[in-house]
């Protein structure tokens, strides 16, 4: 599945019946919830890649991608907007854009 093809799902189950689908029970739980459920794949992604199981790290990695979508969606973030996002820093140096914001 594409990560545009998995926004689009998640944005399809905003709404939907939370007892129906684990994305909708996530998004009717809250935006709170959502970047709780994301900060704990984080931390177990974190761990797979110190530990370096490849192919756990895929897994933990594919569950980060998901609930990322999922908060941002929580709070009406788009993945169309991540990537303007993504294309407005295109071309420019990682460093100055960190000096940009800091």
């Amino acid at each position: 599945m594409s990560i545009a093809r998995l926004a689009t799902t998640i944005a399809a189950r905003r709404g939907a019946d939370p007892s129906s689908s684990w994305t909708a029970k996530l998004l009717a739980q809250g935006p709170e919830k959502a970047a709780e459920k994301f900060g704990e794949e984080a931390v177990e992604a974190i761990i797979e890649a110190v530990r370096g199981d490849r192919a756990r790290l895929t897994a933990e990695a594919a569950d980060v991608i998901y609930h990322l979508l999922v908060m941002c969606a929580a709070r009406d973030v788009s993945l169309g907007d991540i990537e303007a996002e993504l294309a407005r820093r295109e071309g420019r140096s990682g460093l100055d854009e960190k000096a940009a914001r800091g």
